[in-house]
């Protein structure tokens, strides 16, 4: 018999209420509601997705049967998150101004720059970055490192889509602007593919038009759009039984054997084949991605994205963003003490032509930041820089399912 790990309907240990945000719910269906979906489901599906990141379906199944919720007791985002936060804080701050010289500095002064010690908070992606950064490099070249397909511009890409909601192009072009920093190619278009995906769910497109709209902005012959049209190819078959059906979804695009799990073109087609086989439905969706495993944390992310827009945030179990407070900058020391939500409002605030100039305030009990604070922030409201946490990426090899 199939055991179930992680119940939402459960009480969830570990946390507390002090540290969540108190609610501030906007009408469903509206843009604030779309865009708090958006990056809150970011936020989940990273957090959900997060202990079986790096796993074999098989594993998944030893270990906890089959996720249906949060398996940790203090459950929290990883990178996807905190990158996500950053890059939306910066888009606040110039909009559709923003350049890559504007990315550039603000890499070089909130992340590079700080003494911080080794860089573990993230792939492999974010440190080849880092290295070229701090050796000088300017953008574009510092996204010439071995890792510039990986889908670390994928995991950042919502906040794109919540700001250009309704128009994909911008979403995509605007993402490729912040992405040439870190990324080239296949990298580029996987986040081009979900900016502009979010952008269309954002309007309450359907799940086919949603889909349609990613893969308008990328070339119809890259690895990218040929990953997403198997992906939803393969979601859209009939299928006995859930764990067929995420079994073919998988093998459709799934390079087996290949050591790392963070390909752009793999990690945006799992997501889309899970948004897809769930019709939009978020908690579908994002278990779905969740349990495929490989780079899960990011496929569940992305998927996260694409419902919560698509349905807004009530669409998302209230335990499961509940359980969502600030982040801990356990990757990104500078984002310490910000809040996903806070983030979704800024947004819809500049891309109604307001002045991002109230940006959301920290946690309780974190620090100022030095002059110049982080992107989109006043000085007095930046947080502290912390040790960085734990690697998001294992330095050991998985081998795919097939």
């Amino acid at each position: 018999m199939e055991t179930v790990a992680g119940n939402p309907t459960a009480p969830r240990a570990g946390g507390t209420e002090a540290a969540r945000r108190p609610p501030d719910e906007p009408a469903p269906g509206g843009s604030r509601d779309r865009a708090r979906g958006a990056l809150l489901g970011l936020a989940v599906g990273d957090a959900l997705g997060a202990p079986a990141e790096n796993m074999r379906p098989s594993e998944i199944r030893r270990r906890w049967g089959r996720i249906e919720g949060f398996v940790s007791d203090d459950p929290a985002g990883t990178d996807d998150t905190e990158y996500a936060i950053f890059s939306g804080l910066l888009l606040a701050r110039h909009g559709s101004e923003l350049t890559v010289t504007d990315v550039e500095r603000a890499w070089r002064l909130w992340i590079a720059d700080l003494d911080e010690g080794p860089f573990r908070g993230a792939g492999f992606s974010e440190r080849g970055t880092l290295e070229n950064l701090r050796r000088g490099l300017a953008a574009p070249i510092s996204a010439q490192h071995r890792h510039a397909w990986s889908d670390g511009l994928a995991m950042r890409a919502a906040p794109f889509g919540v700001f250009a909601a309704g128009r994909p192009g911008e979403a995509a072009r605007l993402v490729a602007v912040d992405g040439r920093v870190s990324h080239e190619g296949e990298g580029i278009y996987g986040g081009q593919a979900v900016a502009a995906g979010v952008a269309a769910a954002m309007t309450g497109a359907s799940v086919t038009s949603v889909i349609a709209a990613a893969l308008s902005v990328v070339p119809m012959d890259s690895w990218t759009a040929r990953s997403l049209r198997r992906a939803v190819t393969a979601a859209q078959r009939p299928y006995p039984d859930r764990l067929t059906g995420e079994r073919a979804v998988r093998s459709a695009v799934v390079v087996g054997g290949y050591p790392w799990t963070d390909l752009a073109p793999e990690a945006v087609g799992l997501a889309f084949g899970a948004f897809a086989s769930a019709r939009g439905d978020f908690r579908t969706a994002v278990l779905m991605a969740v349990n495929m495993g490989r780079d899960a944390d990011t496929t569940a992310a992305v998927a996260g994205a694409l419902s919560g827009a698509l349905h807004g945030a009530s669409a998302i179990p209230r335990l499961w963003s509940e359980a969502i407070g600030p982040v801990r900058g356990s990757c990104l020391p500078s984002m310490r003490g910000y809040h996903v939500l806070d983030v979704a409002d800024l947004l819809v605030a500049g891309a109604a032509g307001a002045v991002a100039d109230e940006p959301p305030h920290p946690a309780p009990g974190a620090q100022a930041a030095p002059p110049g604070g982080p992107p989109g922030l006043t000085p007095a409201e930046g947080a502290a820089a912390l040790p960085a946490g734990e690697s998001r990426q294992s330095l050991g090899t998985s081998v795919a399912d097939r």
